[in-house]
């Protein structure tokens, strides 16, 4: 159930109303924007009589929320959120780029993927220091080696950190070391590991499921929303299909999709959405023009030789050309690349 209040209610009023919620059993999260404070209340009450609520000063509407997902949907919030991450707004007009390799292999790897991300414009460094792996025998990663060598090459070139949060024991490293941190798909219903992202305080990057609705990814950003964490990103990173002559099947209409049911900000990832590297360069494209707000895309300086997914990570001049014709598309639609 949502409540909105009166341009003018004062604090006392709020207050009020926010004391007969939790008399009546709900939970209550408070959301102020620019003219009106709304009121987000937590619970199954199905007998419950809203008029209870709608009588009390400083009530402008009450109204019940049929989805779901409470803090997730656009009846808890009208207006797109803005996500900053270090000095990067995500959902903004300007599309955020993340770019950089799957896994963090090397100092001299990572600081020559910063340098030469950050010169084509990307603000963000991705990299992997934990890493899922479909098997026990390929690279892990580097674990709180690798995430010291990103931040050291992220610092060196004015680009903020995304990494992956694989186990609530991994907590305080990311907040140590981390600007964002990335759910990955095989985690994304992994419940108590989004309890822990929601709690860091950092914003939280939730990729698409290999087999999830959009409904299931959904819900899934309402655990993080439940813990009082307001920046979460999606990013579609495609979902399992029939379909065999990709890695995925890079869904670009979920971005439309989502962006007319929730506020969140969403992101497209063609590199895992197709895993082959000659498909990123216009599935980027795509995804700008179908209103994404920010792209993932793996770079490495030398793919033949990366530990873990070369075949979809761009050679770099092959990331020159993607920021070069994904500003043209973005300038064709009324937004900007850095």
């Amino acid at each position: 159930m949502v409540v909105v209040m009166d341009i003018g209610a004062d604090e006392a009023q709020i207050e009020s109303v926010i004391a007969t919620l939790n008399d009546h059993g709900f939970d209550v999260h408070r959301s102020s924007g620019s003219q009106r404070t709304v009121l987000g209340a937590v619970g199954v009450k199905p007998e419950f009589d809203k008029r209870h609520i709608e009588l009390l000063d400083g009530v402008y509407t009450v109204h019940r929320v049929s989805e779901p997902y409470k803090f997730a949907s656009r009846s808890w919030k009208k207006e797109p959120t803005e996500s900053k991450v270090g000095n990067v707004v995500i959902g903004g007009k300007e599309i955020a780029v993340m770019a950089g390799p799957c896994s963090v292999e090397s100092e001299e790897q990572i600081h020559a993927s910063a340098e030469a991300v950050a010169r084509a414009g990307a603000k963000i460094l991705r990299g992997g220091a934990f890493k899922p792996r479909s098997s026990p025998y390929s690279f892990q990663g580097l674990g709180e080696e690798g995430l010291v060598m990103m931040r050291e090459a992220a610092d060196a070139h004015g680009l903020a950190v995304v990494t992956e949060l694989m186990d609530p024991s991994h907590a305080d490293l990311m907040a140590k070391y981390a600007d964002m941190v990335q759910i990955g798909a095989r985690n994304m219903q992994n419940f108590p590991l989004l309890r822990a992202a929601g709690q860091l305080g950092l914003p939280v990057l939730l990729k698409r499921g290999l087999s999830a609705t959009i409904q299931e990814w959904l819900m899934s950003a309402e655990y993080i929303l439940a813990e009082n964490n307001p920046d979460v990103v999606l990013c579609e990173r495609g979902i399992r299909t029939f379909e065999t002559m990709t890695r995925n099947t890079l869904d670009l209409s979920a971005v439309p999709v989502v962006k007319a049911r929730s506020h969140l900000p969403v992101v497209v990832d063609p590199s895992h959405g197709t895993g082959i590297r000659n498909k990123v360069l216009p599935m980027a494209r795509a995804g700008v023009a179908a209103g994404a707000d920010g792209l993932m895309i793996e770079v490495h300086p030398d793919p033949d030789a990366a530990l873990s997914d070369g075949p979809q990570s761009l050679h770099i001049p092959q990331f020159d050309e993607l920021m070069a014709q994904i500003r043209l598309i973005a300038e064709a639609i009324g937004r900007s690349v850095g």
